[in-house]
């Protein structure tokens, strides 16, 4: 699924619906998500140029540790799955929870951030195969962006018998068997007074403003989301080794 079909299936999730012919409450919704938008764009990067942060702009402006963790314990207990908290890193403008949809715990993302014993349950040939909703919490304004991630692990030869997990991350969530746990958690976060923001609508670059180096570090120009979430493009494969 892509482009215009993937922002529509995006927007369908967030409000709950499985008809975005309806477009009444979808349009009021929308012209409000974008108002929240370019005014915290405006707050947060007065100059229009990437990287240019108002850091006091941004200071206790966005969803807490605390919060973020509480979101996690509440998304455990209503979806009965595990709800993973994990900081950002300093780069990024965003802490993160990651909410496991097809797998079994002891999960590789536990594994990866040492939240769980290692378990040596990986064969030689053998693959395991993970889906996820990743909750990214904004710390510079009260937003949240939702992704599919699918994570993937196996044994190499020769990286010494090592666990090689991949973490693949997409500009969105596209897969339908995520869509009652994805309502779930949109409600959630209203709860807690976040907005959330259909990714779909925000991996585009915004209008007017400078991309600086943004090219020479991650390649094309940043997008919404790198403004107010993380640097790193929004569709990403990363690969770790735990030995």
């Amino acid at each position: 699924m892509a482009g215009r079909a993937a922002r529509d299936y995006n927007r369908a999730v967030s409000e709950g619906c499985t008809n975005c012919g309806n477009k009444g409450g979808c349009d009021s919704r929308k012209h409000g998500m974008f108002a929240a938008v370019d005014e915290a764009l405006e707050r947060l990067y007065p100059a229009h140029r990437w990287a240019e942060r108002d850091e006091a702009a941004g200071f206790g402006a966005g969803v807490t540790t605390g919060e973020g963790e509480a979101i996690a314990r509440t998304l455990a207990s209503r979806l009965k799955t595990l709800a993973l908290h994990r900081p950002g890193t300093a780069d990024e403008l965003c802490d993160y929870v990651y909410v496991l949809c097809v797998g079994r715990t002891p999960s590789l993302v536990e594994r990866l951030h040492d939240a769980a014993p290692r378990v040596d349950d990986v064969e030689a040939d053998g693959v395991i195969e993970e889906l996820y909703l990743r909750v990214a919490l904004s710390t510079v304004a009260r937003f949240a962006g939702v992704q599919q991630v699918a994570m993937r692990a196996a044994r190499a030869d020769e990286a010494g018998g090592a666990l090689v997990v991949s973490e693949e991350t997409r500009g969105g969530v596209f897969d339908p068997i995520l869509l009652p746990r994805f309502q779930k958690l949109v409600a959630v976060l209203a709860e807690h007074d976040i907005r959330h923001l259909d990714f779909g609508e925000i991996v585009d670059a915004p209008a007017g403003f400078d991309p600086g180096d943004y090219a020479e570090r991650y390649g094309g120009a940043p997008a919404i989301a790198n403004y107010l979430f993380f640097p790193q493009p929004s569709a990403t494969i990363t690969t770790t080794i735990l030995t």
